[in-house]
């Protein structure tokens, strides 16, 4: 059997992916059609997001029954009507009179510079997603809404290298705590365990050698002309204790502690940061939450890596977006 350490290691979450041919972009669907509790907590400035605010512990909705983590910017928001309709036809949802509302939040990331950007999901991708989902360990790299990911673009897009989509997970005393990230940030991505820059921007568009960002923007090097929204580090932190609305909260804040160990800059002004919590209680524990947040912190910061180690070098015409696994090749 294999051993499972992604998001899908919680009880009750479901993950698909929709990966489009054409170019690379897609959606990711973390399906949770029983309910979950939920909540968020965006800290970048340039978000791109639906549903959102009755994820607010003081709003009445208790409950969600997925969450959609998209390529193609705002436009890729149309997938999260298809993610609708697959749960409305299987029953799922708020029951309003004589209807059956799905409440499904959502958050995009930018890939529209990555091939033709008049390509995006759409609601059929969304649903696809869906149909694809399982509880099998979640593929990672560029699957989904990480297909277009890329990092490293604040001194402009030719110096960048392949993001992607990672997870992992750990359970502790009876309890699991997972986390899933699609990582698209304006920054490097640091090895949270030494400090080291393990990919982002490179000094020249056609070398595989990395500039470390931070160290050059304390020399005084100012950033390429960007944007706002044009990058983005979206994802989900999942767990099957028992939690309210303002604990789920608390960990959707608590996941940027692990963005912010793995990803340098982060929460810039070009970058949406979205991060979203679930709470199945299928565990029917209780946990502590200082032992739940130190854990939300950890799997996100394994995730971000983890989507870096599993991303695949991508060419489209001139443009060259090489990997960390080419990085250790040279």
């Amino acid at each position: 059997m294999i051993e499972n350490s992604t998001l899908t290691a919680v009880n009750g979450i479901w993950v698909g992916h929709s990966s489009l041919s054409s170019r690379p972009t897609g959606c990711s669907v973390i399906l949770t059609p029983q309910g979950a509790v939920a909540g968020v907590d965006m800290r970048g400035a340039a978000p791109g997001t639906r549903e959102t605010d009755l994820l607010s512990p003081v709003n009445t909705i208790e409950h969600v029954h997925a969450i959609l983590l998209t390529g193609g910017s705002a436009f890729g928001l149309d997938a999260a009507s298809g993610v609708m309709r697959w749960l409305e036809e299987k029953s799922y949802g708020v029951r309003v009179g004589p209807a059956c509302v799905p409440i499904v939040p959502a958050a995009v990331i930018f890939d529209l510079n990555v091939g033709d950007h008049t390509i995006r999901p759409s609601a059929q991708h969304g649903y696809e997603a869906c149909e694809n989902a399982s509880t099998q360990p979640v593929t990672q790299g560029n699957v989904g809404a990480g297909s277009g990911a890329t990092i490293g673009k604040i001194f402009g897009p030719h110096l960048a290298m392949r993001g992607g989509l990672g997870s992992a997970s750990l359970c502790v005393n009876g309890f699991t705590v997972a986390a899933l990230v699609v990582c698209n940030a304006l920054g490097d991505v640091i090895n949270p365990i030494n400090g080291q820059v393990m990919a982002g921007a490179r000094k020249s568009k056609d070398i595989l050698e990395l500039l470390n960002i931070e160290q050059e923007q304390l020399k005084g090097q100012t950033s390429h002309a960007l944007l706002a929204g044009t990058n983005t580090t979206i994802g989900v932190i999942a767990t099957d204790a028992q939690l309210s609305k303002a604990q789920a909260t608390r960990l959707a804040q608590i996941s940027h502690d692990g963005l912010a160990r793995s990803i340098r800059p982060v929460h810039t002004p070009m970058d949406g940061d979205t991060m979203f919590a679930l709470a199945t209680g299928q565990s029917k524990l209780t946990p502590d939450m200082m032992l739940l947040c130190t854990i939300t912190a950890r799997v996100t910061q394994q995730a971000v890596v983890n989507a870096i180690a599993h991303a695949k070098g991508l060419r489209i015409n001139d443009q060259w977006w090489p990997s960390l696994q080419d990085l250790i090749k040279t």
